[in-house]
């Protein structure tokens, strides 16, 4: 079996990639590393992978149309890709992540989350993969009020670039699926965290600035809720999910697409969240507290029924025993 995973470098990607390398599975993984975040992160996550048997890795901008480059001259583009590997399966991953930075460069979300999306689907749709899984957001619920949020509800009132170009994903993957028949599935992320985690990440900086006596930016004054979930229960969401390409799922559509929510089915209050931490580190932290950013959603909540239901799985790990997990990690990596 061999699995295409894009964005291999990143947070998931990276955790994807062990997992799919413990079973065995043959991973192609492609990154363009960007310097969105931290570079030297990425390249350590890579360097975890690259000396075990069954990986590749290429260098690959999926956003590229003509044939993409790369620092050494040679490159690769997608077509290039299908070409060279035949894949089982693929899990795209790769994005330009962030709510904030979206209203600073609105450009690298289009380039990035909606070209390189479409890019990605040509090449599936000239090949016999079993399942494309892509990643979404919980960011499409917008400015949902009903709680939990379940994918039957409406998600038509985005209120970032970034969540208006996940919820452009979930559409043209569905009319991919429809028109090539690709079995799809789209998975809606809730506030990921745990070891080799973004910087950018909100419990990536608290742990940074409260070590080093910083103070901390809370948004909303604290009154925020966060469905927080742990990289280990995503991953094997993810895993179980992908073994289980959708049937025909509507009355009114012949396309094999699915949305599945993965999230911890727990809010936590972030003041609470904070005193986590605090716990983990032995320190407290220093508030500065601020009002509500634009792009942010007040509260996310998932409903995993469905996730349940069809592959037996629910995210479960304690906010506790995850954020000492991130904490150990982040305090061993800091020594590197």
């Amino acid at each position: 079996m061999r699995v295409l995973v894009t964005g291999v470098a990143g947070f998931i990607g990276y955790h994807l990639a062990q997992r799919l390398l413990q079973e065995g599975i043959e991973v192609v993984g492609i990154d363009n590393l960007n310097d969105y975040y931290d570079i030297n992160l990425k390249k350590a996550r890579l360097a975890q992978l690259h000396p075990q048997p069954g990986f590749t890795f290429q260098f690959l901008e999926l956003s590229d149309r003509p044939k993409g480059t790369r620092p050494d001259g040679d490159g690769f583009e997608v077509t290039q890709l299908f070409q060279e590997y035949t894949f089982d399966y693929v899990v795209h991953l790769a994005a330009q992540a962030g709510v904030r930075y979206s209203l600073q460069n609105p450009w690298a979300y289009l380039d990035s989350n909606v070209t390189g999306f479409v890019n990605l689907l040509e090449g599936c749709r000239q090949s016999q993969i079993k399942h494309l899984v892509f990643a979404s957001s919980s960011s499409v619920y917008g400015v949902n009020t009903k709680v939990p949020f379940a994918v039957s509800d409406h998600v038509d009132h985005p209120i970032s670039l970034y969540a208006a170009t996940k919820k452009a994903n979930e559409l043209i993957a569905h009319t991919y699926s429809h028109l090539y028949q690709i079995p799809t599935t789209g998975l809606r992320f809730f506030t990921v965290y745990g070891p080799w985690g973004r910087p950018d990440m909100a419990y990536f900086k608290f742990v940074k600035a409260i070590e080093e006596g910083k103070p901390i930016d809370v948004y909303n004054f604290g009154k925020m809720q966060r469905d927080f979930t742990y990289i280990d229960d995503v991953i094997e969401g993810v895993f179980r999910v992908m073994l289980k390409p959708p049937e025909s799922n509507t009355a009114n559509s012949n396309a094999r697409y699915k949305l599945y929510n993965i999230g911890n089915n727990n809010p936590v209050e972030l003041m609470t969240f904070i005193e986590v931490l605090e716990k983990a580190l032995g320190k407290k932290a220093v508030k500065n507290l601020l009002p509500m950013q634009p792009g942010d959603v007040p509260a996310t909540y998932a409903d995993v029924d469905d996730l349940m239901r069809d592959v037996g799985f629910k995210p479960s790990t304690p906010l506790e025993q995850g954020i000492n997990y991130f904490v150990q990690w982040y305090q061993e990596y800091k020594k590197l």
